[in-house]
């Protein structure tokens, strides 16, 4: 039975370790946009821009300013931040003008997530 330890120390069973997040660096781009991108939107804690290789109509980047680099330590979160960051979601695509849209989180590599920030995209604008 395979019983390393994973990256928050508690030992694994039989499943497979989660693919390994590059080290954090100061020069994190998404902690850069938090600083000093061009937001549509703002609140304590997250801000929000457009995505710079659109997969929709309206695609927008919500991003946290706590770096984490996954959707896997979302732990490191404040229930309360939890709860302000999806409502913050959701007000932001209302204000959008969004009805019907997708919420997206891609947690690794194969997964498609390219920029090791938690990260949430909205996307929406088909109809």
């Amino acid at each position: 039975m395979n019983t390393e330890r994973r990256r928050d120390g508690a030992r694994q069973g039989a499943e497979a370790p989660a693919s390994p997040a590059p080290e954090r660096t100061s020069d994190c781009l998404f902690c850069k946009l938090y600083r000093e991108g061009d937001h549509v939107a703002a609140t304590d804690g997250f801000v929000v821009i457009r995505d710079i290789n659109p997969q929709a109509p309206v695609h927008l980047l919500v991003i946290p300013e706590h770096h984490v680099d996954s959707f896997r330590e979302i732990s490191e979160f404040s229930a309360d931040e939890d709860k302000r960051m999806l409502d913050f979601i959701a007000e932001v695509a209302a204000r959008e003008g969004l009805t019907d849209y997708r919420v997206v989180v891609n947690v690794g590599p194969s997964a498609g997530q390219t920029v090791f920030h938690l990260h949430w995209h909205i996307k929406g604008g088909w109809a």
